[in-house]
């Protein structure tokens, strides 16, 4: 279904040939084009994740591109866009390449890009792979189409088939995708693929032609090889290989435009792409002339180095071993045929200085040609293949379905995390299973904790972040609260806002509700697929004796039977011993589970405890930190007896600002009770307790919230109001029945900690959880 929307405000106005990209899984550019009079350079946002839309004009800092069109615009996953080529306002094609980023700021920037750019072209196709750009194709004017000036003697097949204008270009994985296009007066109604393989290993001839014709240029491969190192060093560059940061120029004219600086892993869109990082430092005003000839230059040095490579490997008998597990020519494929030729045909980079080194992946083929193994091949992690002798056994079907089980879940731990988010991460669709056994075995669950135990161990234990970023409060296995919270402001993914803002859970993840095990393991599974941006700190709950008692243990035996329950609870808690204890955020908000009690006066105290840590290391900070609370209201000062048990206290006003002074803070923000709005401020606005399970045990019926803090560290509370009952009766929803009773009858046993604030109504009608 099409439909046309109404965008508020004055817009980019009728052009063509202009190009539009996302940026950030958020903002969607349009740049350039032609008005009908002249080209321009105009840059326009418009905000998908706001409504109602409207178009904003920006003003990005920085020197930005000419006034162009049919230029490329390929965004980058962590939010970097680059703009390269395109045609200016005399018809003639460009060789820029302009990189625009947006800061955390809210500022955005033009930056020349570093590496070497593309030559002077228009019409063309652009596309990322990861971090690398693959520019391929595209016109030169008067019929002309780009072509490589260092084609070998008797031309390169790949070049005829690459030389197009007007062609689409898409990355799946690692495969490159490019279809029809025109060359000359021709339409074109070809597909072909490309491989990016450069970023693993290097790569061999594209073709059995281009082996052919690499023996034929033995006699001058040296020659030229010198004359071209010759012509490169005039031109400033300081080697005849490519560095990893730089870019590399393939011999059908395509180049691969690659980042000078390593991707930002903290969602932070902003990114260095100064000139200073450009291949050998060149200067802005370094002559478009001399970037083409020293990209021409370079891709005839290696175009040389590699045909007298390949020349010398057949010589030996040995050109199909140029490059681990590729194969060349045409003995690589069935029948004699040539292979298929790709849009771009990546070049060896520095084979002398390269290391000998194991492939981190083991190809796995089954030995028998039936049965319950027959046929299996997989990829194996070298770290898993140690342990496989154990895991694959034959005899019996049912062993040999057993050990298929086991085989395919170990081939498939790399990914195990996708398989959690693809089942459980639905913000609007996710509706509690009818069938109470849990989608995941104990095995698959250890998997999941090691993966995300390495993460944590890596990390201090008051972690450090950046703005923006939203907090959650407890959550209590109340599963569904948490997809509401995701339904209405947004999900960790990369079709949520993930990109430009962190996620910070404060604990408590289990007991209490129904659904801590889909609670956990999502969280644990964002942890692993979003490390940087997803934080999550211990709650007083994170505890073998306490969730023993309060409904993990309990959930897990219920769903995953005796013996699978208590060693995946086990596992579980072992993870919860090495969870962060605190996160701060801008050195001027410190965030915890429960408090800063009677001990805790320095943050230098929580940065001290040793992890993993148990609770009964029997330490005061740990208690305090995980269990205190604040005092009823501002006008109760000093420390008081908690009413949760002995040795727990709870402390007043005079202590938050005390601990803010001397760690120049300016707000604690904890968790830890219950509370009817899901927020409430203490200590004159520099204390915030959060709260994000609503009608907590099913009896509170308050509010739930999360703590949106912007860039401007201004923090927005955002609430959910609990759910009306459900209308269904235990025997049209038995499922439903079974999901209530135990938990129902263990709430009953323990009744929850008291609701902070005002006391308890059913009439309350002035409580913000009844809007």
């Amino acid at each position: 279904m099409c439909y046309r929307v109404v965008v508020q405000g004055p817009g980019p106005g009728p052009r063509y040939g202009h190009v539009m990209s996302l940026v950030g899984q958020r903002f969607l550019l349009s740049i350039g084009g032609n008005d009908g009079k002249r080209p321009l350079a105009d840059v326009w946002a418009l905000d998908t994740a706001a409504k109602p839309y409207e178009w904003r004009k920006l003003e990005p800092e920085g020197d930005g591109p000419p006034p162009c069109m049919y230029a490329t615009a390929s965004a980058r996953s962590d939010g970097l866009l680059l703009l390269c080529g395109g045609r200016d306002a005399n018809s003639v094609p460009l060789a820029s390449a302009y990189g625009l980023a947006k800061h955390r700021d809210g500022r955005w920037e033009w930056a020349i890009a570093p590496g070497i750019s593309p030559s002077p072209r228009y019409q063309h196709a652009a596309v990322f792979v990861n971090a690398r750009l693959h520019v391929s194709g595209g016109a030169l004017g008067g019929g002309r189409m780009v072509e490589d000036s260092s084609s070998i003697a008797g031309g390169d097949a790949s070049v005829e088939l690459t030389r197009r204008c007007r062609h689409a270009a898409a990355a799946v994985g690692d495969l490159i995708f490019m279809f029809g296009g025109l060359r000359g007066g021709v339409l074109l109604d070809d597909l072909l693929v490309a491989e990016d393989l450069a970023a693993v290993e290097t790569t061999t001839a594209a073709s059995q032609a281009a082996a052919a014709a690499a023996a034929a240029a033995t006699a001058s491969a040296e020659s030229e090889l010198h004359t071209s190192t010759t012509s490169k060093a005039k031109d400033g560059l300081a080697d005849n290989h490519l560095r990893p940061d730089q870019s590399e120029a393939s011999n059908d004219g395509s180049v691969v435009v690659m980042s000078a600086v390593a991707a930002p892993g903290n969602a932070d869109m902003s990114m260095d792409i100064s000139v200073e990082n450009a291949v050998g430092h060149r200067t802005a005003s370094k002559g478009m002339e001399s970037l083409v000839e020293a990209s021409a230059a370079e891709a005839k040095a290696i175009s040389a180095a590699m045909a007298k490579a390949a020349v010398q490997h057949k010589m030996d008998g040995d050109i199909g071993k140029l490059s681990p597990g590729v194969d060349t020519g045409a003995e690589a494929l069935p029948g004699g045929k040539p292979p298929t030729l790709s849009s771009s045909v990546f070049l060896p980079t520095n084979t002398a200085s390269m290391e000998v080194r194991l492939h981190h992946r083991a190809v796995v083929v089954a030995a028998e040609t039936g049965g319950a193994l027959g046929g299996l091949v997989r990829q194996l992690s070298i770290d898993q293949f140690e342990n496989e002798g154990r895991r694959v056994s034959y005899g019996t079907p049912d062993s040999g379905q057993a050990a298929r089980k086991l085989l395919d879940r170990q081939l498939s731990n790399h990914g195990l995390q996708k398989k959690v988010l693809s089942f459980l991460l639905k913000p609007r669709g996710w509706k509690p299973p009818v069938r109470r056994q849990f989608f995941m075995d104990s095995s698959e669950i250890s998997d999941l904790c090691d993966a995300a135990e390495r993460l944590f161990t890596q990390e201090s234990s008051v972690l450090q972040i950046r703005a923006p970023v939203k907090i959650f409060g407890d959550l209590h296995g109340q599963f569904g609260d948490l997809m509401r919270l995701f339904d209405e402001y947004g999900s960790p993914s990369t079709a949520g806002d993930i990109t430009y803002i962190d996620y910070l859970f404060l604990g408590d993840y289990v007991d209490r509700g129904q659904h801590s095990l889909e609670t956990i393991t999502l969280l644990l599974a964002l942890k692993i697929e979003h490390p940087k941006n997803v934080h999550l700190i211990r709650g007083n709950h994170e505890a073998a004796d306490i969730n023993a008692l309060f409904g993990f243990r309990i959930e897990c035996i219920e769903r995953m039977g005796e013996r699978e329950g208590i060693w995946a609870w086990q596992r579980i808690n072992q993870l919860f011993n090495w969870l962060p204890l605190a996160a701060m955020i801008e050195n001027k908000i410190i965030c915890m589970h429960g408090g800063i009690g009677r001990s805790i006066n320095f943050v230098e105290q929580i940065e001290n405890l040793q992890r993993p840590i148990t609770m009964e290391t029997g330490s005061v900070v740990l208690m305090d930190l995980l269990w205190s609370d604040p005092t009823e209201n501002d006008s109760v000062e000093g420390l008081r007896p908690n009413a949760r048990g002995p040795g727990l206290v709870t402390f007043g006003p005079d202590r938050v600002m005390e601990f803010c002074k001397n760690n120049k803070l300016h707000l604690i923000v904890r968790a830890h009770e219950c509370l009817m709005d899901g927020f409430e401020r203490f200590a004159q606005g520099h204390l915030i307790t959060l709260f994000s399970a609503t009608n907590y045990c099913g009896t509170a019926n308050n509010a739930g919230a999360i703590l949106v803090l912007g860039r401007d560290l201004v923090v927005v509370p955002k609430l959910i109001h609990p759910l009306p009952p459900a209308v269904t009766s235990p025997e049209s929803s038995p499922g439903h029945h079974m999901d209530d009773t135990w938990m129902q009858e263990l709430n009953v046993q323990r009744p929850p900690t008291p609701t902070r604030g005002r006391p308890q109504s059913a009439n309350d009608r002035g409580s913000l959880a009844w809007i």
